[in-house]
């Protein structure tokens, strides 16, 4: 939020986890056996959301799937 201007804080000083990086939600969940990973609580600033980002290919490429509206999960 920071480098985009639209905010002063960070989303750690925030209390929210990073999405990359070696102490984000990919990194954590990696060793798990979870077999669907979807991120689903994202700011509307994060790059993750369009799909022609470096950030969605990365999170793409970990086997994670990036929410979207009107999206429904069966369980």
């Amino acid at each position: 939020m920071i480098r985009l201007g639209v905010g002063s804080k960070t989303g750690r000083r925030m209390g929210h986890m990073s999405m990359s990086g070696d102490d984000g939600a990919i990194a954590a969940f990696r060793d798990l056996g979870v077999g669907r990973r979807i991120f689903i609580h994202i700011n509307n600033s994060n790059p993750t959301l369009l799909d022609d980002s470096p950030e969605r290919r990365h999170a793409n490429a970990a086997g994670w799937e990036i929410a979207y509206d009107g999206m429904e999960v069966t369980l």
